[in-house]
């Protein structure tokens, strides 16, 4: 049982939720604002917050019809029968509330105020896929992660611990949006036939398949552009960093073309695989830099 809740986790895609804090609170460190027990905090509630996504859209999508047994997909637990519905549905509610529980922790460091963003996050993580307009059928799934796990993760990791923001770090959110976006258009781009059969309107299945293979590609380089005062403005080895996130990138790029059905497995996790390493190499770039500057 505890190998099916793991799973219903997906734990492939989880690093996508740990890369925005640990870019930020690189950045932190490297601006001397660095505060390891917020960043902790950060951690937790970004993992818990995904977990509880990722449970309520396990229920949602198989209330909807969208997940079925014979789905391409990796196995989910509601609609293959592992986990019934009503208890994944507390389960969400349970992982949810943890989250508020641990942001509330937050609220010392970075004030009142991010309980306002607290109740916005707790309500998208659940209107990605429920109430009356799930966003994730109405082609705006792909907006919400940007929003939630580029602009809002990195920028607030990093004001909790700054107590201010900084352009190059907005900079980074935006990185870090475009990679998270790559990893559900990889999911949407393996699920295009059985979302049109279950109208989900994904922008894969209302722009098609070539659009998707472009914006995957273009994703990762204007990442790699946007945060280019780290790469090729720090000697040789940020050049060397660039080159070898970009070698990564079109190498699963280049598999994505190659691949249909059940074969996109693989590509979703090395996608998640790819923004943890575009974050490590960041993260060693700055470290580099702040070194060689002492």
């Amino acid at each position: 049982m505890i190998k099916k809740w793991i799973e219903a986790a997906r734990p492939r895609t989880l690093p996508t939720s740990v890369s925005p804090v640990i870019a930020a609170s690189a950045y932190a460190w490297y601006l001397d604002t660095f505060n390891g027990y917020t960043a902790s905090i950060c951690i937790v509630f970004a993992l818990l917050a995904q977990i509880a996504s990722n449970f309520g859209n396990d229920y949602f999508d198989y209330k909807k019809g969208s997940d079925r047994a014979d789905r391409v997909g990796p196995r989910r637990a509601v609609a293959s029968g592992d986990i019934p519905a009503k208890i994944m549905l507390k389960a969400t509610c349970i992982v949810l509330s943890l989250a508020c529980i641990t942001g509330c922790l937050l609220i010392p460091s970075g004030g009142w105020e991010l309980i306002i963003a607290g109740i916005f996050i707790a309500i998208f993580a659940l209107a990605y896929s429920a109430g009356p307009y799930p966003l994730s059928y109405h082609g705006l799934g792909d907006v919400t992660v940007f929003i939630f796990f580029g602009l809002i993760a990195v920028n607030l990791s990093f004001y909790v611990q700054a107590l201010h923001f900084e352009s190059v770090v907005f900079y980074c959110s935006i990185a870090m949006g475009l990679l998270s976006v790559n990893i559900l258009m990889v999911n949407n781009y393996r699920d295009k036939e059985t979302d049109e059969i279950s109208n989900k309107k994904t922008l894969v299945v209302i722009f098609g398949r070539k659009f998707a293979e472009r914006i995957y590609l273009l994703n990762g380089i204007i990442a790699l552009l946007i945060t280019g005062t780290i790469w090729f403005t720090n000697g040789i080895y940020g050049y060397i960093a660039a080159l070898l996130y970009l070698s990564i990138h079109l190498q699963t790029w280049s598999r994505l073309l190659k691949k249909k059905g059940t074969e996109l497995n693989p590509i979703l996790g090395e996608t998640a695989r790819n923004q943890l390493v575009f974050t490590l190499l960041l993260v060693l770039v700055l470290v580099i830099d702040k070194i060689s500057e002492s």
